[in-house]
């Protein structure tokens, strides 16, 4: 092999010496090769970190490139390329290497204990009785066409913009909201109006379904859809060079301001595995101020720190690696995986993704669940065996079989003491419907209703009639005079909010709970029942009226 590398470069020098140098050609060839790699930076954002493999490649990239642009302009193959080169293949066998050594065959303990699951939780007392005005009814995809709808309804805005795709999950005053921003539609759309930056962002409440273009005095001049030094990954990148970042989401605070949230990560095991998040960038989509914070202190209101992906990635080590790796491949003994889907929650001011576990043998129940919450990354098991998300699913579509609704992908809550799956049934046109309760023990126990109380109510009495006496729901009976009542339509159905005279409360009546509603009026007697779930809304599941 010597000989081989010995005749190559010996016929290179020949080469060489053939034709006359450029003067100062070593260092035309760096300035060259300089040029390029700020070009491949702007373009391709590469964190300049050799924790990176793609920084480490276009290194060894631009290498090359100075040795074939040193060797036309010097005319010469001497030490120094041959280090260079030498360079290049150690960052190769660095690369793959690091690859092979971080991988979980020599790791497996240190990969399942990334995530640090609290097994004890108590599903109970960390899921109180619920209060169904905070329960999303909505999914992505049904907010993503409200949004849709609602942008349309903008004139001045609509032949300008478009909404982006990502409607990313936020708690917002203690509500769970999807919010997203717009775009500019094209290039002509982008000169004529990037000066002024973003008029507006999206909000959908996925409680009421309320779509809302939230209009801001001073334009958002960062966004993904912005150009040059203003698009928001390369304005993070050039005042980060050095740091690895994820793909930064959009979110607002308390007050509504827009903000850009980009997880900062590295590797923790090996060279290049254990991927974690240690921090998060903040940038005001406004004027563009970038913040660093440590992952201990980031602002409460920022909802979203860890990407679902990641979570997921290491709720899968964590049961897939509870008893090392050759069992994962063998005997498989108590060995994990988290469903197909999963879905958020909203607690405490905080957002976490839930999804069910099971085992690998791939049957059809659950037998436990996890919440992991998106800032903190807190994780707790709770183990309650019972039927898998999509078993539940078909169960609620087979109730209204007729109607062809499809499920959305259910939440756990705490219903009357019980492991619920709550969903939405939507129709062809992605709007919400209908709504089920389904018994995570027993999914045969399943009800529907035109509105979540209704459909409360129903499910209340199946588990009652099934034998099951831990059921805890405070049903209320009152009689009052209304003393104020106004209509809105969510949706396409109308809903009836009215006042009983000396209460302070509202409550929400679905015109399918009586066709009479709409002659309702101030002074009218009214009987109504609802189940008690301490909020200043009620939403009542009978009403009958008493002229």
């Amino acid at each position: 092999m010597d000989k081989i590398f010995e005749k190559i470069f010996k016929s290179q020098e020949e080469v060489f010496e053939s034709k006359t140098p450029k003067k100062n050609g070593t260092l035309i060839a760096l300035v060259i090769t300089i040029v390029i790699f700020l070009v491949i930076e702007y373009f391709l954002m590469l964190p300049i970190h050799f924790q990176s493999p793609d920084f480490i490649f276009c290194f060894c990239f631009c290498i090359l490139i100075f040795i074939g642009l040193r060797s036309l302009f010097a005319l010469t193959f001497d030490k120094v390329s041959k280090y260079s080169l030498g360079v290049v293949a150690l960052l190769i066998v660095y690369i793959f290497l690091g690859q092979l050594i971080s991988s979980p065959i020599f790791h497996a303990s240190k990969y399942q204990q990334q995530l640090n699951v609290d097994k004890t939780a108590d599903f109970y007392a960390d899921n109180e009785k619920v209060n169904y005005q905070s329960i999303p009814v909505v999914d992505k995809d049904s907010a993503q066409r409200l949004g849709d709808r609602k942008m349309g309804e903008i004139v001045d805005y609509v032949s300008q913009f478009e909404v982006d795709d990502e409607y990313g999950q936020i708690n917002f005053n203690d509500k769970p909201f999807r919010v997203t921003t717009i775009s500019y539609s094209d290039l002509i759309k982008w000169f004529t109006n990037h000066s002024e930056g973003l008029p507006a962002y999206i909000r959908v409440d996925m409680v009421t379904q309320e779509s809302e273009v939230v209009r801001l005095k001073e334009g958002m001049k960062y966004s993904h859809s912005d150009l040059f030094f203003r698009n928001i990954n390369r304005h993070i990148r050039f005042h980060y060079p050095t740091k690895m970042f994820e793909e930064p989401t959009f979110e607002i605070d308390d007050e509504g301001n827009p903000y850009w949230i980009a997880p900062v990560y590295t590797y923790k095991i090996g060279i290049f595995g254990g991927k974690d998040i240690i921090g998060a960038i903040m940038v005001d989509a406004i004027d563009g101020k970038c913040e660093y914070y440590d992952i201990e202190n980031v602002p409460t209101w920022v909802d979203r720190v860890y990407p679902s992906s990641l979570l997921l990635s290491q709720l899968e080590n964590w049961g897939k690696y509870t008893n090392g790796y050759f069992n994962t491949l063998f005997s498989q003994k108590g060995v994990l995986k988290p469903t197909d889907g999963y879905n958020y929650i909203a607690l405490d001011d905080d957002v976490y993704l839930y999804t069910g576990l099971t085992s690998v043998s791939s049957d059809a129940s659950n037998v436990g669940f996890a919440l992991i919450n998106m800032r903190t990354k807190e994780a707790k098991y709770y183990s309650i065996s019972g039927a898998e998300e999509y078993s539940a699913m078909s169960s609620a579509e087979g109730k209204v079989q007729n109607l062809k609704y499809s499920a959305t992908f259910p939440i756990l809550i705490n219903a009357g003491g019980q492991p619920t799956y709550f969903l939405s049934l939507k129709d062809d046109a992605g709007l919400v419907k209908k709504y089920a309760f389904v018994s995570v023990e027993n999914y045969q126990i399943v009800s529907v209703g035109d509105s979540v109380a209704e459909a409360e109510k129903e499910y209340y009495q199946l588990l009652s009639e099934n034998g099951n006496g831990k059921v805890d729901f405070e049903s209320q009976k009152l009689s009052g005079v209304v003393s104020d009542v106004q209509s809105a339509v969510v949706n396409g159905n109308t809903h009836y909010y009215f006042r009983l005279e000396n209460q302070d409360k509202i409550y929400i009546a679905p015109i399918s709970l009586n066709s009479a509603l709409p002659m309702l009026k101030v002074g009218d007697k009214v009987s109504i029942e609802f189940i008690e779930d301490g909020s200043n809304t009620e939403t009542i599941s009978s009403i009958s009226i008493d002229k």
